[in-house]
């Protein structure tokens, strides 16, 4: 088990409403230096149906559609000792700190991907911030009991921000 530092820097702007929470990058998200690059991770079909777009393939592409729709991206965690991409094996965090991007954009709610990232936010950055955050079902290709239906009905509640 190895500690590995996240590689990724936040993605925000001073017009983003809201703030979307992961664990930790994937392997796959950790070589590719972007967030949710597995191509099998169903985050990039899920947002932009809920915006009502194509689905984006450059990471160009899909930072211009996240800032265009007031999205922010992030994870709970800084640093960790994880095996592979297993979010069941993390062990001894190091939460990040979300003061820069609270004080820089205009965060209106955070929300959480999956069980992990909410359980980890509300341990450890929830009682630094007082921000609730609203758990959203996971789109990792190992939540295989979450369809794309039920997906994108509980994911859909991001539009209450659009605009």
């Amino acid at each position: 088990m190895d500690r590995i530092t996240h590689p990724i820097s936040p993605l925000y702007n001073k017009d983003s409403k809201l703030l979307i929470l992961g664990s930790f990058p994937s392997v796959k998200s950790r070589e590719g230096e972007f967030f949710y690059h597995h191509p099998q991770n169903r985050f990039w079909k899920v947002i932009s149906a809920v915006y009502g777009e194509l689905p984006p393939i450059t990471i160009q592409e899909k930072k211009e559609m996240l800032l265009r729709n007031g999205i922010a991206v992030w994870d709970v965690i800084q640093s960790c000792e994880i095996t592979g991409s297993s979010d069941s094996s993390i062990k001894n965090v190091i939460a990040n700190d979300l003061t820069q991007i609270l004080n820089e954009a205009n965060i209106k709610q955070i929300y959480t991907n999956g069980n992990t990232a909410s359980n980890l936010y509300k341990k450890y950055i929830f009682p630094i911030t007082g921000m609730e955050s609203v758990k959203l079902p996971s789109t990792s290709p190992a939540n295989a009991g979450c369809n794309m239906d039920r997906l994108l009905e509980a994911w859909s509640c991001l539009r209450t921000w659009r605009g």
